[in-house]
């Protein structure tokens, strides 16, 4: 088997990764960004019963919290990095969050429909 083949075989049985879309028919990445303390951005719409992994950028120079009760999920996102949430397969509703740093700017809702 040539090496173009093997290739295209690793890529099929590994998946490929394209950022902001699916990985497999019931997986979703979502991106959202932390910016001037704010999410961006501050509502995410996502399908219901679908596993939805966040994937969260800080492109501020200090820390912030994602917090969400609704969700049961909270991350420290370092300034400079990403970080990756699980969120499952969400029932359908709305799903609250804040910046616990930065409550006052620092808020969103995702949205599973």
């Amino acid at each position: 088997m040539s090496l173009k083949s093997w290739v295209l075989v690793l890529m099929i049985w590994g998946g490929v990764v394209v950022p902001g879309l699916s990985r497999a028919a019931d997986e979703v990445l979502v991106n959202l960004a932390i910016k001037d303390h704010r999410f961006i951005p501050d509502r995410l719409e996502v399908p219901a019963k679908t596993k939805i992994i966040l994937v969260i950028r800080n492109e501020d120079a200090e820390p912030e919290e994602f917090d969400s009760p609704a969700l049961r999920r909270e991350k420290i996102v370092f300034p400079g990095r990403e970080t990756r949430l699980v969120l499952g397969r969400l029932d359908p509703g709305d799903y609250g969050f804040v910046g616990e740093y930065h409550e006052a700017t620092a808020k969103g809702v995702i949205i599973a429909r």
